[in-house]
């Protein structure tokens, strides 16, 4: 191999690799937050674990990721050791689909239409086609057009390997190294070291895929190599497993014990095989084709025998990383799931759906204690309020640290959503403790408020209580309905706390109410007040969400003076909560 020869070859490999990330990414952009919704949804069952990650591989073109996304999930404590082990097994198998993809290039034939699935015949074509689509505004097109780009640039480079190799079948110290790596051991730890440095399975089989097409690579080379790649890929789920919890650790346990109980078996069994049938396939030259079968037949058969053994898998991670007494809490937010941001971003907003419950809850609870007051409800408030300032604290990191990778328009939609309301929900528990204290000092100092302000009082709170549960169903839900009934409710709570205090200001004037008892229902309306307006503000992020944009005082403006939905809304709500 000349020097030319080299450079076209390394830059064949730079453009594959940069191709299949690009194609991965594209491909990952589009699947959106669906791939984490599914892998909640379908790893209840092993089998149904395994054909989701099959499926889930396929479509991203990267077992890689879907492994370290695995680890995240663990880790955060969202999926269980056992959940994840159907998804490797599943993995591996939509892996080989790439190997598929790539037998394209040693297509020969002069039929017009078989040589248009050459990638010289088409790949450039889809690199124009895809570039047209990304100079355009629409995101969902542009996320096509990249993935069309990268799967012509992953062609190309797998064209350009080829090529420069081709020169090689000549090359008796070429053929030499290959008729080494028949020995079984050299083979898998030729495989394995490829694999490991540029960690994807796939590109290795593809690099393979393209020396296949010298003619020096045999069968009897090939397979071992083609094992090793299996057990090479395991360092990804090694690397990303550091310093996470023991059971995210135990999913990188799993994975490198699946392949190399796959790789041993498979191998001593192909191995005893030729030594007393002496397959005469060995020494003949493998192709592109005969590649993609041998690496889709190796993990087929190991998933085939290990699958009925996942607890047993799932005992030898717990053995080889044994529970200690006292474990970590799980991290709220796992920073690998930010290399998914689809996923990252679904798992944010459930963080945030819980900080809607939290803080609905942590309200309601202090809203009661104005009717009685518990001791043991004080430090479970304080406690709750807490958490949500973590939650907020967290979040608003992560969520900017999301912002700044390349979204689609519905999961970048989102991520604006969660940025506009964590903060309004935090702010929502400063109100519930805000509201103890109020009850704390009525306790404290014996004190009670006329039988008429524990009336309005109780009007007030119990409007209160319903724009609390309108706003939680209404971010958990994502539901417009009940949205689109918060506004009048808020404009109605407005209503009510103007009138009590106007009511307020006659009792002390006519010797009813005491000036501190005034004092502290001035409090309670304020927090009361402003918990209403926070409703508001996180309702209006819901409805502004449908509407691809986040004008809020527009929004407020237009359907308070031009609805008449809000205005039916606002008189229901006042005859419902009338004083």
């Amino acid at each position: 191999m000349d020097i030319l020869s080299g450079i076209t070859l390394l830059g064949g490999l730079a453009f594959f690799l940069y191709g299949m990330q690009v194609l991965s990414a594209g491909l990952e952009r589009m699947a959106g937050g669906k791939l984490e919704s599914l892998l909640k949804k379908m790893t209840a069952s092993p089998l149904k674990s395994l054909l989701l990650g099959a499926g889930i591989t396929a479509a991203i073109q990267s077992s890689s990721a879907v492994t370290v996304m695995l680890v995240g999930l663990v880790n955060s404590g969202i999926l269980t050791i056992g959940q994840s082990i159907g998804v490797i097994m599943g993995s591996n198998i939509g892996t080989t689909m790439t190997s598929w993809v790539l037998t394209l290039v040693g297509i020969e034939s002069d039929n017009i239409f078989i040589s248009l699935l050459k990638p010289e015949n088409f790949s450039l074509l889809f690199a124009f086609v895809g570039i047209i689509l990304m100079m355009g505004s629409h995101p969902r097109r542009k996320d096509i057009g990249t993935i069309l780009v990268g799967f012509a640039v992953l062609m190309y480079g797998m064209k350009l390997m080829s090529g420069a190799v081709k020169p090689l079948a000549n090359n008796p110290a070429f053929v030499s190294m290959f008729t080494a790596f028949r020995n079984p051991i050299l083979g898998v730890l030729a495989g394995l070291a490829i694999t490991a440095i540029i960690q994807s399975s796939s590109a290795s089989v593809g690099i393979l895929q393209a020396l296949a097409l010298t003619g020096a690579v045999s069968y009897g080379a090939a397979i071992p190599i083609i094992m090793g790649q299996n057990i090479g890929t395991c360092v990804t789920a090694m690397l990303s497993s550091i310093g996470v919890s023991k059971n995210a650790r135990k999913v990188a346990v799993v994975h490198v014990a699946f392949n190399l109980i796959g790789t041993a078996v498979c191998l001593t069994a192909y191995c005893a095989a030729d030594a007393v049938l002496r397959f005469s396939f060995t020494a003949q030259p493998i192709d592109a084709v005969g590649i993609a079968v041998v690496h889709t037949a190796f993990n087929v058969i190991t998933t085939f025998l290990l699958f009925p053994f996942t607890a047993q898998l799932e005992r030898l991670a717990n053995r080889v990383l044994p529970d200690t007494p006292q474990p970590a809490a799980p991290a709220l937010l796992d920073e690998r799931l930010l290399n998914t941001p689809s996923v990252a971003i679904s798992e944010c907003d459930n963080l945030t759906g819980q900080m809607a419950q939290v803080a609905s809850a942590t309200l309601t609870q202090a809203v009661s204690l104005l009717d009685c007051f518990e001791e043991t409800a004080v430090a479970e408030i304080l406690d709750s309020e807490n958490i949500l300032d973590r939650y907020e604290d967290e979040l608003g990191t992560y969520l900017v640290r999301l912002s700044s990778k390349r979204l689609s328009e519905p999961d970048s939609l989102k991520v604006s959503r969660m940025l506009h309301t964590i903060g309004d929900f935090e702010r929502l528990g400063d109100h519930a403790v805000n509201i103890l204290h109020s009850a704390q000092e009525l306790h404290d100092k014996g004190l009670r408020f006329s039988d008429n302000a524990l009336h309005e009082l109780s009007v007030l709170t119990a409007a209160i209580r319903e724009i609390l549960r309108l706003t939680e169903g209404a971010y958990k839900g994502n539901d417009l309905f009940l949205a689109m009934q918060v506004e009048p409710l808020e404009q109605t709570i407005d209503k009510l706390t103007a009138a009590i205090r106007a009511r307020h200001v006659a009792r002390l004037q006519s010797g009813e109410c005491s000036i501190e008892l005034g004092f502290i229902l001035a409090d309670l309306l304020g927090n009361l007040e402003r918990v209403s307006d926070h409703c508001s503000n996180i309702a209006v992020a819901v409805v502004e969400l449908s509407h691809r944009s986040f004008d809020t005082h527009r929004y407020l403006s237009e359907i308070r003076s031009d609805s008449e939905q809000f205005r039916q809304d606002f008189h229901r709500f006042s005859r419902q909560f009338s004083l």
